[in-house]
């Protein structure tokens, strides 16, 4: 009886969350009037495909295309997992492997600019993007989400990489592999489930960002996907057929990297302990 119920709570909260998600794509089926029509009926009567057609063969602004805004976020994307990444890696062996002064102090600054809101930050980060000449550039955008997902992904790696024990790369050392050969063959696999985590994290910021993307984006040519959605939204009424059809491209790339970085975290987590 404690186990059905608890199976059964789990269900109610599973459904609870995707019910939103199933809205969303089943709207981007139903024709515009049955959007309108309402009804407790959540699935399309009629599903028809014109909303997907409209964003993927229309012109949002003259000669830009929604597939232009997908490729822009995607490089935004990648660029800040792979930044970020590689430096957190970095940052985390050297926090969690070396004695310096003021490392304490370091990682207590991690977590207050964690603190801080983000809209706080908008005037002086957009005055520093000015200053260093890349203002109306998806570089802009990198650095800033780099940003923001380093503190997150320095004190988890941390954790990961003190977990792993300082005798296997002192007995690499005997064994006479160097400082890089002990770094990718020992450290990195067994760091990497920790790594896909914050992956996952640091493409979630860089993927669904409105505000700054918004803030440092003169060209229309550059935006990203969250902020061409806004064409979708008029003063007077709202596209709600194209705005759930691109909601639903907007979700897949999400969860296609999700599911990709999921196997290689249990890759990782076996390659590490055959190499323990």
């Amino acid at each position: 009886m404690r186990r059905s119920t608890v199976n059964l709570l789990g269900l109610l909260v599973a459904a609870f969350a995707v019910f939103p998600v199933v809205w969303m794509v089943a709207t981007s089926f139903k024709s515009t009037p049955e959007i309108f029509s309402g009804g407790p009926v959540p699935f399309p009567r009629h599903p028809t495909l014109v909303h997907y057609r409209t964003i993927l063969t229309g012109d949002l602004i003259p000669g830009v295309t929604f597939v232009d805004f997908f490729r822009n976020s995607v490089l935004v994307a990648f660029a800040t997992v792979v930044i970020s990444g590689l430096i957190a890696l970095l940052a985390a062996t050297a926090v969690a492997r070396f004695k310096f002064r003021f490392r304490t102090s370091i990682l207590v600054m991690l977590l207050v600019v964690q603190m801080i809101p983000l809209e706080a930050l908008v005037i002086p980060l957009f005055l520093m993007i000015q200053r260093l000449g890349l203002y109306d550039t998806l570089a802009s955008l990198v650095l800033t989400y780099v940003g923001f997902s380093l503190p997150f992904a320095v004190w988890m790696l941390r954790g990961f990489v003190a977990a792993v024990p300082v005798e296997l790369e002192e007995a690499a050392a005997i064994d006479g592999a160097s400082r890089a050969q002990i770094f990718r063959r020992i450290l990195l696999p067994l760091v990497a489930p920790g790594l896909a985590a914050t992956s996952i994290f640091s493409f979630i910021v860089a993927w669904n960002e409105l505000i700054f993307a918004l803030t440092f984006l003169n060209d229309q040519t550059r935006y990203t996907l969250p902020v061409a959605m806004t064409f979708f939204f008029g003063r007077d009424d709202t596209a709600w057929g194209p705005v759930m059809a691109a909601s639903t491209i907007l979700t897949i790339p999400v969860l296609i990297f999700f599911l990709v970085v999921q196997r290689r975290m249990v890759s990782g987590l076996a390659a590490g302990a055959i190499k323990g």
